[in-house]
């Protein structure tokens, strides 16, 4: 079947090929070009941190975070269960180990109660993924964070944009990623920045994203990476970020016709808290029951409707399942009943009232 509503594809009708074109004509199409420090200037103006340092993607902007705080083997990261594998791959990139929390009902970010509780002596930072666009409780997060002396890393590639009490996320924690894949909110088609008000951070950061390069040239004098964004994606982000505020509006726009739609239905859209703003990465649902979603879905796919599961439970999958043995039944919940529905800036209201019915009608027993 031909699919006729993705769950996502990027707006690229700024000036992205305009951008591109300039870096080819100018033979700069690698990590240094003007691109690179017009994209990283441009953005920490966006969400009014003092730095950003550009990566080739989101989970190694996680990866970097990680070292420049120097967690490493024999410490713990607090991280929620329900979160994409990048959050927790990363901990583990760094040889600490990832500790799991369960998630809230409404809003399906980490539990701070659950926080508080897996707080140990070996505890060094909490990482913090922002899950689907909607914040974390971050005032009891810095709360937690100052009692206990420790760091906080915020995981933004699902929130780009969005608010918490008016202060925009990726500048609450000691250091902030973000990704810039081809299905997040602005894309450079592979891409990521690491975000910090710490200049000792981010010069950590570019120093560790540069092969461990000292200020002699080509002399390294630790091991480092190549995690470096090319010059090319950098001008795709430029065009990117010069339409990012529309393109947030849309997806707001339709995260309120899907709202709309599902009143007085069983179908439950995230729920949103009074003092956020929510920029809707992904526009997702629970349905009443588990054992429908795969029916439902196949039921959609039928008529063109893309969609996809929400998040596995991480501490079900086989890498961590000897981690431990809790049960974490909010996060088992939203993933076995969530699906992820069309959600990019192009859709129209009228299409967003045609999925949610034909789900609606399935559920109800009238597909």
């Amino acid at each position: 079947m031909e699919i006729n509503y993705p769950v996502y594809r990027p707006t690229l009708k700024g000036n992205e090929l305009k951008y591109v074109t300039d870096c080819i004509e100018s033979t700069w199409i690698s990590s240094k070009g003007k691109y690179i420090s017009d994209f990283e200037v441009k953005f920490a103006g966006y969400i009014h941190t003092a730095y950003a340092s550009s990566v080739c993607n989101g989970t190694v902007a996680l990866h970097l975070a990680l070292l420049a705080l120097d967690i490493k083997p024999g410490d713990e990261v607090i991280v929620p269960t329900f979160t994409y594998i990048a959050s927790v791959n990363a901990i583990t990139y760094v040889g600490a180990t990832p500790v799991f929390v369960d998630s809230l009902p409404l809003t399906w970010q980490m539990d701070c109660e659950d926080v508080k509780l897996k707080i140990s002596p070996k505890t060094k930072a909490i990482l913090v993924p922002h899950i689907y666009g909607h914040p974390c409780e971050m005032d009891t997060l810095l709360d937690i964070c100052s009692r206990h002396q420790l760091r906080l890393v915020e995981d933004c590639a699902e929130a780009i944009g969005s608010q918490y009490k008016n202060k925009v996320m990726g500048t609450f924690g000691d250091i902030a990623a973000f990704s810039f894949f081809g299905n997040k909110t602005i894309t450079t088609g592979e891409g990521g920045m690491v975000t910090t008000n710490s200049k000792e951070l981010i010069e950590r950061v570019k120093k560790l994203k540069n092969q461990g390069l000292s200020n002699l040239e080509y002399w390294h004098d630790e091991i480092g990476y190549n995690y470096r964004m090319t010059n090319i994606s950098a001008a795709i982000g430029v065009a990117q970020l010069e339409r990012i505020d529309e393109i947030i509006a849309d997806k707001i726009r339709i995260a309120s016709a899907y709202r709309k739609a599902f009143e007085n239905t069983a179908i439950e859209l995230q729920g949103e808290e009074v003092h956020v703003l929510n920029t809707y990465w992904m526009c997702s649902v629970l349905i009443p029951s588990a054992d429908r979603r795969d029916a439902l879905r196949a039921h959609l796919g039928k008529m063109g409707i893309e969609t996809r599961p929400l998040f596995y439970p991480v501490h079900t999958m086989k890498m961590y399942a000897d981690l431990t043995d809790e049960k974490f039944p909010v996060a088992a919940d939203i993933s076995s009943r969530g699906i992820n529905l069309p959600s990019y800036p192009d859709l129209n209201d009228a299409d967003v009232s045609f999925i949610a019915h034909s789900i609606v009608n399935f559920i109800e027993g009238n597909g």
